[in-house]
């Protein structure tokens, strides 16, 4: 169990990620290649992404475990700007963190009792450059055949996630925020609870918490090792279907023809409940949900289900087509207390 402890500054303090974090998506969905977990929701890419790899596992399976502790530094705050200025705080990564983190690595490695390392990672440990260029090489390596073609899904349903939690917040604040938080976290107030593999306490002290939705992260929620970083909760969106890359120009996309589903895409806008997308747009609520579903299939709209109500959001490629890239990438961002 997982217990992460509030006090009236860090309730003050919660906010949302802005995107997705590259680098977190990169080191979870290396998880999710070697397991079974969510094989419904992964199967597509997991079988995509074996094909294009060649030898980047090696070195990231013995810095990443399949199940248990992996290196905080792994994955800097940076990585929510992009891959380059991710990888780039990884290389400047202190050597005495390098060299405790991995100790720590080395203490929790299965048949390693002594605490030793694996050779591949003795340099590492070391600080030394080329150690590190290896480890940033592996990185973008794997980044680029798993992530980067699937980065508009992981997008989308990190910005429907966004949205959501950006409601909670407008309805309720802080409070309704953690409240709304997937069914694995449980919100008591002044202590959020989750399932997790070890029993552990997180005091906030005033820092506040960040919360970081995630594509490839599944079944229980996440956060650093270290108490002395800056906070931050990684927890699963909601998942429908398997990722897919976006094919624009495809035939559902050819149907997006007529004045009227033009103003139902228009009228998501940040998210909307398929209520409020009839009543924006001035058609019926089932012309509406009949219209959402096409432009669901040409990849322009994601949809989840939040209690009672299904919400709509612009994927990215639905945002670039009204001319507006940011809006997509970045929803819910006027609401300054759901941004980082």
């Amino acid at each position: 169990m997982l217990r992460i402890h509030f006090t009236g500054d860090d309730l003050a303090g919660v906010r949302m990620a802005a995107r997705p974090d590259v680098l977190w998506e990169t080191i979870l969905s290396f998880h999710r290649l070697r397991d079974r977990r969510g094989s419904t929701v992964y199967r597509e890419w997991r079988t995509t992404t074996r094909k294009r790899l060649n030898s980047e596992t090696r070195l990231l399976a013995a810095l990443v475990p399949a199940r248990g502790y992996f290196p905080d530094f792994l994955t800097p705050p940076e990585g929510v700007h992009g891959l380059d200025e991710g990888l780039q705080a990884l290389r400047a990564t202190p050597t005495e963190r390098l060299r405790s983190e991995l100790a720590l690595l080395g203490a929790t490695r299965a048949g390693r009792t002594d605490g030793s390392l694996p050779g591949a990672l003795a340099g590492l440990a070391e600080g030394r450059p080329e150690s590190l260029g290896r480890l940033v090489d592996a990185l973008r390596g794997y980044h680029r055949a798993a992530i980067a073609p699937y980065w508009l899904r992981v997008q989308a349903r990190v910005d429907a996630d966004r949205a959501i939690r950006g409601r909670a917040v407008l309805d309720g604040g802080a409070d309704e925020l953690l409240a709304s938080l997937p069914p694995m976290l449980r919100w008591r107030a002044p202590v959020l609870e989750a399932d997790y593999p070890v029993d552990r306490d997180v005091r906030l002290d005033g820092r506040g918490l960040l919360l970081q939705p995630s594509y490839f992260c599944r079944g229980t929620a996440v956060v650093l090792r270290d108490p002395t970083l800056p906070p931050v909760l990684v927890y699963p969106v909601t998942h429908c279907e398997s990722p897919a890359v976006s094919r624009p120009g495809g035939p559902s996309l050819a149907k997006l023809v007529g004045q009227t589903r033009s103003e139902v895409l228009r009228a998501v806008g940040d998210g909307s409940t398929t209520s409020e997308l009839a009543r924006r747009a001035g058609v019926s609520l089932a012309s509406a949900s009949q219209h959402a579903g096409v432009l669901r299939e040409a990849g322009l709209v994601s949809t989840l289900r939040h209690g009672n109500a299904v919400l709509h959001t612009l994927t990215p490629l639905g945002a670039a087509l009204l001319g507006d890239v940011r809006r997509g990438a970045v929803s819910y961002a006027r609401n300054g207390p759901v941004t980082s």
